[in-house]
Parts: structure tokens; sequence; C-alpha cells
């Protein structure tokens, strides 16, 4: 029994530790939409994660296939999964810093920001696109951690549960302090260049960046509280 609970435990682990990533873009998205509809985008957009991930495992031989080499470029391989991770680290760095952009001229322009429409469908297109990238990155990953595939389909399946539960708070919580929206947007940029790099044969490791980033939010967090409190003085 212990043979199965142990890679079970650590493949929802390493999973919610990705599946992070996906939250915190879908987040920043929703909140750009009205109040009414930002449920909906954040379970259409976990659900759908969820759909792929399954949907992929049940091409598990095509998927295996990403990860040959396809061609060679100044001495560096590039297989399909590297390309699809490229990628998505482009449209992920492009996204990111896209909203910094605006997050930076709104907050100096001396005028009041002005309010853009955004469809919902548009927001759900960018939200496949990245849903796409982790999914198939997800995969990979599971597939070089376990060979049942009940396993996998288990852990896809609980750490899509965690997601559901734990998006709505992370939202609201990004929502209410724009501080760490734009510190999560820093996050996601660096998630995009680890991505670029992994498609180029050159991984950073993974704890590197959360670490930091685990570091930093809590260094906004002690920010947080303490200048209330020195500005009270």
């Amino acid at each position: 029994m212990t043979e199965f609970i142990i890679p079970l435990l650590s493949l929802i682990a390493l999973e919610v530790i990705l599946g992070i990533d996906n939250i915190i873009f879908i987040s920043i998205l929703a909140d750009k939409l009205p109040e009414s509809q930002r449920n909906k985008l954040r379970y259409w957009g976990i659900g759908l994660a969820m759909f792929m991930r399954l949907a992929l495992l049940g091409l598990i031989s095509w998927i295996l296939k990403l990860d040959k080499e396809l061609f060679e470029f100044n001495d560096v391989s590039f297989t399909g999964k590297g390309l699809i991770l490229i990628a998505g680290g482009l449209f992920l760095i492009y996204k990111s810093t896209k909203e910094i952009y605006h997050k930076t001229e709104v907050a100096n322009s001396g005028g009041p920001a002005e309010i853009k429409k955004v469809s919902f469908k548009k927001l759900l297109v960018e939200v496949i696109i990245l849903d796409l990238v982790f999914s198939v990155d997800s995969i990979i990953t599971a597939v070089g951690m376990v060979d049942e595939l009940w396993i996998m389909y288990t852990a896809v399946i609980v750490t899509v549960l965690i997601m559901l539960i734990a998006a709505k708070p992370i939202s609201e919580f990004i929502s209410k302090h724009p501080s760490f929206k734009v510190l999560a947007l820093c996050f996601l940029m660096m998630i995009g260049v680890s991505l670029i790099a992994e498609g180029f044969q050159f991984e950073i490791p993974k704890g590197y960046i959360y670490f930091s980033m685990a570091f930093a939010f809590l260094v906004d967090i002690i920010q947080m509280k303490t200048v209330p409190s020195t500005a009270n003085k």
C-alpha cells in the first residue's frame, strides 16, 4: 500500500505547486471582469485545466513523443514540449509585462483610470492557452514520476479540487491588495522566463523560484503589517 500512497501524495504535492501558477494567472484575469462573472471564469479555467490534463493522460503515447528531439540549432536540441514551453513562456511574459505597464501608467496618470470592457470569451481563450502549456508540462512531469496511470488520474482530480477551493480566496486576496497583484505578476514573469529556459534545455530549479517568491511575499506581508503601525506613531 505504501508503494502507491507515497508516489500519489508526492505527485499531488507537485501538481498543486505547478497549479499555483494557473490559479494566479486566472485570478488576475478574473479581476478584470464584473463581480458576477469572476467565479465563472475561475471555474471554467480550472475545469478546462482538468479536462486537458485528463485528455492528455489518455494520449500518453503522443505526449511522450513531445519529449523527443525534433531538430537541433546551435548545439541546442528542441523538442515538441520545448517549443510549447517557449511559446507559453513568451505569452506569459507578454501578458505580465502588459499588466504591470498598465498598472504603472494608471498609477502615474493624474486622471481617473480608464475602464476598458473586456470580453469573457477573450479572457477564456487566454486561460485555455496557458492551461494547455501548464497541462503538457504537468503530464510529462507526472509520467516521469510514476508508472501507474490510475495514480496520475487520481492526482489530477485531487489537485483540481484543491485548486477550485483555493481559487476564490487567492483571487480575493490579490484583488484587495494591489501590491500583491504586482508581486504575483512578477512571479508569472519569472515562471515565463523559466518556461523559456526549459524550452532551450536549460532548466532552472523551480525550488529557487518558489523560495524567492515566498520570501518576497513574506517581506510584503511584514511591510503591510508594519507600515500602518509606523504611520500611527
